[in-house]
This record gives structure tokens, sequence and C-alpha cells, in this order.
């Protein structure tokens, strides 16, 4: 099995990568191999809703001076995948929501792409915003009917320079906790394959409440 990690901050190897990495290596202690793709320093353009990839059903967006397509197929192949994030005036960092919005658009106009995987997710930041951060991403996972592990809190580290959310004690217990957690969930998942009949996938009804 394979996670696929994904970096949003700048920073190559700043807190969100040390978050990303804490998970990574419970996961790599069960035998789950984890790639982390650093995407925050890209330069990535946002949707621009033309809904062309609802229209063309080539799981691909249009845009085409990224690499967002190449990565919507690594989490499509892929067993679980983690989203991590810096905070930014208490949201997502740029790069990585413009990524997001159009990789998880792509994946619900194409026939869910993502759904059943285990997503989590993870947040660095210096003082506060963890929480809005930490829900804007899980917003993602939900969308997909992705199967989402917990930790003993929320999944909120805390340090300003690169290398300081190691001294966050409680922070690296939920790192640890979470990628347990996630390891758990994804052999469970996985074994339970051909076993256990996976829920009918419904089409999605719209609603413009607009008259």
């Amino acid at each position: 099995m394979k996670t696929i990690a994904f970096n949003g901050s700048p920073k190559k190897e700043g807190n969100t990568f040390h978050a990303l990495k804490m998970v990574a290596d419970e996961l790599k202690t069960e035998g789950i191999q984890t790639e982390i793709i650093h995407i925050g320093n890209k330069a990535i353009n946002g949707c621009i809703a033309c809904g062309q990839c609802r229209i063309n059903q080539n799981e691909k967006c249009v845009i085409p001076n990224d690499e967002v397509n190449n990565w919507i197929q690594t989490m499509k192949h892929a067993d679980g995948i983690l989203l991590g994030s810096p905070v930014y005036y208490a949201a997502i960092a740029g790069s990585m929501k413009s990524f997001l919005d159009r990789a998880f658009f792509v994946s619900g106009a194409n026939g869910n792409l993502f759904r059943h995987k285990v997503g989590a997710a993870v947040v660095a930041v210096r003082r506060s915003g963890g929480l809005p951060t930490f829900n804007q991403l899980n917003n993602y996972l939900c969308y997909s009917e992705m199967m989402i592990p917990a930790s003993n809190y929320w999944n909120v580290i805390h340090g300003t320079n690169p290398g300081e959310v190691k001294q966050d004690l409680e922070g690296c217990q939920i790192m640890r906790i979470l990628g347990k957690n996630m390891a758990w969930l994804m052999k469970l998942v996985e074994n339970g394959k051909g076993k256990v009949q996976a829920p009918e996938q419904e089409t999605k009804n719209y609603m413009n409440f607009i008259r």
C-alpha cells in the first residue's frame, strides 16, 4: 500500500514537512510507503469554473501549465492521501488551495476518483488559525466520501522556525497517533475488499435554492 502526502508549504522542509514526516514515519513502521510531494513552492493556477472537466470526462483539468493533472493520477492510484498546509490568515496556503480546488473538482466531476480512499489532514501553525485551516482541509476529504482516521486531538502542531514543531510534544504525539490510526484504517479497508460489500455509489443530487 502507498500513501501520497502533499506539502503545501513554500518551505520544502519547514514545519508542515516535519508534521507530514511524523505521520509518514508511523506509516512506514506499518509497512506503508509514503511519498511526500512538495507543491507549496509551485505556481498553480486556481480553478476557473469552466466545467470542462465534467464535459470532457478525461480525469483532467484543462489548465495545461502546471502539474495538477499528474498529481490527480498519483492520488487516484494511491491507497491513502495526506494533506498538509501551513496557516496563512487562518486559512490554507494559496498554492495548496488552488491545487485542492482543481484536483477535487476533477475527481468529483469524473465519478469521484478518491472515493473510499483513506485521507487525513495536518496543519502547522505558529499560534492561531490551526482549527479553521484543519476544518477547511477536511472539507475536501468529506466531500469525496473518503475514510478519515482520527488522532487524540485535532491534527494541529505548533512552531515558527523550521523544525520547532519537534518541541511541541503534544503535537508530536498527535501526529504519531494519527499515523498509527491511518495505517490501521488503511489495512482494514484493504483487507475488507472482496469480503465486505462497499455501499453502492449514488448519483449526486444538485439543488439550486434560487427560484
